[in-house]
C-alpha cells in the first residue's frame, strides 16, 4: 500500500479501541439545562485553528486512553490534529509542513444536533 500523500491520512485500523468509561456523572454542555443561569461552558474552551491544531484553553484535564493523566504543563494547549506531531497529542507545527488542510468549523451539521434541535420541537 503506498504512503499517504501530505495532509493525508494513513490506513485506518479495522477496529477502533473501545471508549474509556467515563466517571459516574460526568456532564458535558448538551447536559445542561437551556435556562439562564447554567452554568454552560465553565470549563475548557477547544478551539479547531483552520488548518491548525485544537487550541484547549481553561480549566481541563488531559487523561490518556487507559485513564492515566498527562501533564500540560500550561493551562492553554495544542493539541495534533493532523497526526504528523513528533510530541502527540501536543501539536509541534508539523501541520505547516504536512500541508495539512481542515476548516475550522464543521462544514455540514452534526447529526447529534439536528435530532436534538428535533426534539426540543416536538416536545
Amino acid at each position: 500500500m503506498p504512503a499517504p500523500r501530505a495532509g493525508q491520512c494513513g490506513p485506518v485500523p479495522r477496529s477502533l479501541p473501545p471508549e474509556p468509561e467515563l466517571p459516574e456523572g460526568t456532564r458535558f454542555d448538551a447536559d445542561l439545562p437551556d435556562e439562564p443561569g447554567a452554568e454552560r461552558g465553565s470549563g475548557a474552551t477547544i478551539t479547531p485553528y483552520r488548518d491548525g491544531p485544537l487550541i484547549v484553553r481553561g480549566s481541563f484535564r488531559l487523561v490518556d486512553q487507559d485513564g492515566q493523566e498527562i501533564d500540560p504543563g500550561r493551562q492553554t494547549i495544542a493539541l495534533c490534529r493532523c497526526g504528523k506531531s513528533g510530541i502527540k497529542p501536543f501539536c509541534d507545527g508539523s501541520h505547516k509542513r504536512a500541508g495539512f488542510s481542515a476548516p475550522s468549523a464543521p462544514s455540514r451539521p452534526r447529526p447529534a444536533a439536528q435530532l436534538r434541535s428535533g426534539s426540543r420541537r416536538d416536545g
